[in-house]
């Protein structure tokens, strides 16, 4: 099930930087990760570290600052793994106040935190529900095709360096 969380929450914030560019009119509308299918992990991942906090740091408003910091550090790991392995920056946040090195920022911190309670909350028991009723073979299926969609991505941009190549593919 933690692995259709996974996907659940990414496909999910997909949906949310769509969203995030259509009302801000971004520059560049375009996905801020690397997959080719509707998901960025970085959601995915940051929703699992949530999840993984110990039942103290999630009782009531706890969970808006424990939720907020274990998703920034997830957008920190993330980007600074990108960057790192792929030579690439997604997101850069060097012009938001209260950034760190253009990887996380204060603003987006306190959005986490909010997002990530509403999640937990009112998300997560849908969730959950909907995990619970996928058969095993549909998991092997989205498994296969999950780490296809991987591979070919990071190994187009590890050799192309190419985010906007990348964005125009899907």
């Amino acid at each position: 099930m933690v692995l259709w969380y996974f996907w659940i929450y990414s496909f999910l914030g997909y949906l949310l930087e769509r969203a995030f560019a259509a009302v801000t009119h971004a520059e560049h509308q375009g996905r801020r990760c690397f997959l080719l299918l509707p998901l960025c992990p970085v959601y995915g991942l940051g929703m699992l570290a949530v999840l993984a906090l110990p039942p103290d740091w999630t009782e009531g408003g706890w969970l808006v600052i424990s939720g907020g910091l274990a998703a920034t550090a997830v957008e920190y790991a993330v980007h600074w793994a990108y960057e790192t392995t792929l030579g690439i920056r997604f997101w850069d946040y060097a012009n938001v106040p209260g950034n760190l090195r253009g990887r996380v920022c204060l603003p987006f911190t306190l959005a986490w935190g909010i997002l990530t309670a509403a999640a937990v909350w009112w998300i997560q028991p849908w969730v959950e529900r909907l995990a619970s009723r996928i058969p095993p073979e549909a998991t092997f299926f989205c498994l296969l095709l999950f780490t296809a969609d991987a591979l070919l991505s990071a190994r187009f941009l590890w050799v192309t360096g190419d985010i906007e190549g990348l964005r125009s593919l899907s």
